[in-house]
């Protein structure tokens, strides 16, 4: 399997898989794709490289990034973790021992996470390639305005489970 144009990072032409999209944007209702081509830009609103998308103001937008997965993916992370009005979400390869993960999405030092984190069963195939991906995916959602909540509901649902294992074990 040819794999390095998929850790490279001029490599805008992998297209998030359509149908991930649409479920994603049914929820998110998207208005910014800030890494794209005219060929794969999945909003009406879309940055090209030539836009240089990590210089755009995001903030007061609904931003979905499938970002370059090479050497600049940190940046464009730093960028969606800093968003102060508005919402981003990243398509990001499941790397959780990297600094950037660490850096912006979960705090080992604190134990908080900065941003909510789906996981993704299987390997997404990017439109473009032969192959499925050669790593896990996640979804990374940075949502100021609605953190709180977020943050109330899973410790909602920590303590409920928390109380059924205790329940269970009595």
């Amino acid at each position: 399997m040819k794999t390095g144009g998929m850790f490279s990072s001029n490599s805008y032409k992998w297209e998030t898989p359509q149908g991930l999209f649409g479920e994603l944007n049914a929820i998110y209702d998207f208005t910014l794709d800030p890494c794209a081509t005219p060929a794969n830009a999945k909003c009406k609103k879309f940055y090209t490289i030539e836009d240089d998308g990590l210089s755009k103001d995001w903030n007061g937008e609904r931003v979905f990034v499938n970002p370059p997965f090479g050497f600049q993916l940190k940046y464009w992370i730093k960028k969606a973790s800093e968003i102060q009005d508005g919402l981003v979400v990243c398509l990001l390869p499941a790397r959780t021992d990297t600094r950037y993960f660490h850096d912006y999405i979960y705090d080992k030092e604190t134990g908080l996470w900065k941003a909510e984190v789906q996981l993704l069963k299987g390997r997404l195939k990017f439109g473009g390639g032969e192959n499925s991906a050669p790593f896990p995916s996640m979804v990374v959602v940075f949502d100021p305005k609605n953190w709180d909540d977020y943050c109330l509901g899973m410790m909602q649902k920590w303590a409920l489970a928390i109380r059924r294992d205790y329940c269970k074990s009595t």
